[in-house]
């Protein structure tokens, strides 16, 4: 029996990675006096690297080789200031409300409380990242309604490895066969089916050309009755224009029998 529903983040819930986040690493780049631009095209490549202190060191690695003689140690406490000063800019920027929820999510989320499933967040961005996003784009409280909320802090090893499942899963009481997972990458839909968790994807312009095979279906949002969604798999596409709690039942049953 489908229990729970567990939600990636960014490009998830929301399109924070493309104005988001990369915009703040740019204007913390610039504010440290950093000749550093990450333009749509690169950032693409660099989110095939998950973690913002991972993406800036793989950074540093491939394109600043300078800097990577630097002594281990201090080039860690450099990377740790530079991402804590780019979340400062990202709450900044999210602030503004001007990255609202992606069409369908909050429609879905009332659907699924209302219908009893549970909720969880699994995602590698900070926590404060994730409240920042809540308090601009989404209903007041809604984030309470997620009874556990895993992030970067959590686990020690992030997707696509599946730990961050395996958090919420353990936190929770569930089974994987219990539950859903939403993503919108390749790096987040390996995290959850290697937890055992079948997953959906909603794709996003930086990720819709990746490897999704294996997934329950992929969309390119979830939609709404005025905005409908297109189904970009081959598997379990049906005529539908919204993902709501009837049609997850109906790819949960269809994965049980598989």
């Amino acid at each position: 029996m489908l229990k729970a529903l567990i939600f990636d983040v960014d490009g998830t819930l929301a399109d924070t990675e493309r104005f988001g986040h990369r915009v703040a690493f740019n204007l913390t780049f610039a504010a440290f006096g950093l000749n550093w631009h990450w333009g749509e095209t690169l950032y693409g490549e660099l989110l095939a690297v998950t973690g913002g202190r991972e993406r800036i060191k793989h950074f540093i690695n491939r394109y600043q080789p300078d800097m990577s003689g630097v002594a281990t140690n201090d080039l860690t406490a450099f990377i740790e200031t530079l991402h804590a000063a780019k979340n400062r800019q990202y709450a900044k920027l999210i602030e503004t409300g001007r990255i609202p929820a992606r069409p369908g999510v909050i429609r879905l989320i009332r659907e699924a409380k209302a219908a009893g499933l549970r909720l969880a967040i699994a995602t590698t961005t900070k926590l404060e990242n994730v409240e920042a996003l809540f308090a601009a784009s989404f209903p007041s409280d809604m984030l309470s309604w997620f009874e556990v909320i895993a992030t970067d802090e959590s686990v020690q090893n992030k997707k696509p490895a599946p730990d961050i499942y395996q958090y919420v899963l353990e936190e929770m009481g569930l089974s994987a066969q219990e539950c859903l997972a939403f993503e919108d990458s390749e790096n987040g839909l390996r995290s959850a089916l290697s937890a055992g968790i079948p997953a959906l994807i909603t794709v996003n312009d930086y990720t819709e050309n990746q490897n999704f095979s294996g997934a329950l279906m992929v969309v390119d949002h979830l939609g709404e009755p005025q905005q409908p969604l297109t189904c970009l798999s081959e598997k379990n596409c049906a005529d539908f224009a919204i993902t709501d709690v009837a049609v997850l039942g109906a790819l949960y049953e269809a994965y049980c029998v598989e």
